[in-house]
């Protein structure tokens, strides 16, 4: 599967990750602590956003290219630099993160309806599945004893990804909802009925 990945493709993969990672990073360190927090901390919260909104979001944008690629199109992740940007400004200024790095473009002929939807579906359902295995790294190190950070990348991986996935059924814009809706509104209703309730669990219950 990764020689279907081009060398531009993995390249703005990379750059989008990053990116992310230091707004998040920024975001983090803003609401740590009025004080600031040391060199160490802030690495360990860049370390902390890279596995947990990098592995959300580099998952999330691969499952919309493998998808459309079973139906035979070409699919390739194209980052968006001027939202790259004003995704770090904005963590820098307000300390929140609008997450839009860019979008997977799909190549070939017209899309059908089923085909946009299912497309659509397999980012934000990617997000619902990682709640999994976060969630059995934030058991894990509750009930082994594995250390704070272990914990802490469960209970954050478990969040942003509830988030990508809510974020993303909304339907509206671009986002993925609104295809959902288009092609079936049982499923849309499915899936942003369990981001939203997912995401109301993570955000007051961890």
């Amino acid at each position: 599967m990764l020689n279907r990945i081009s060398e531009r493709e993995r390249r703005d993969l990379g750059i989008a990750w990053i990116a992310l990672a230091v707004a998040f990073t920024i975001a983090l360190v803003r609401g740590f602590s009025p004080l600031g927090v040391n060199i160490g901390t802030a690495a360990l919260l860049f370390l902390l956003s890279l596995i947990t909104v990098g592995v959300g979001f580099v998952l999330h944008e691969l499952a919309h290219k493998f998808t459309a690629m079973r139906y035979g199109y070409w699919a390739e992740f194209r980052k968006d630099n001027q939202m790259l940007l004003v995704a770090v400004a904005i963590a820098a200024l307000v300390g929140v993160v609008f997450a839009a790095p860019g979008a997977t473009m799909i190549y070939g002929q017209a899309l059908s309806k089923r085909e946009n939807g299912v497309i659509s579906a397999a980012g934000p359902l990617t997000n619902l599945v990682l709640m999994i295995p976060f969630g059995l790294i934030l058991i894990g190190g509750l009930f082994y004893g594995l250390g704070g950070f272990v914990v802490l990348v469960g209970t954050v991986g478990i969040k942003i990804n509830a988030m990508l996935a809510a974020f993303n059924m909304l339907p509206i814009g671009p986002l993925d909802g609104k295809k959902v809706l288009r092609w079936n509104p049982a499923i849309f209703l499915v899936l942003i009925l369990a981001s939203f309730g997912l995401l109301f669990m993570a955000l007051f219950y961890l």
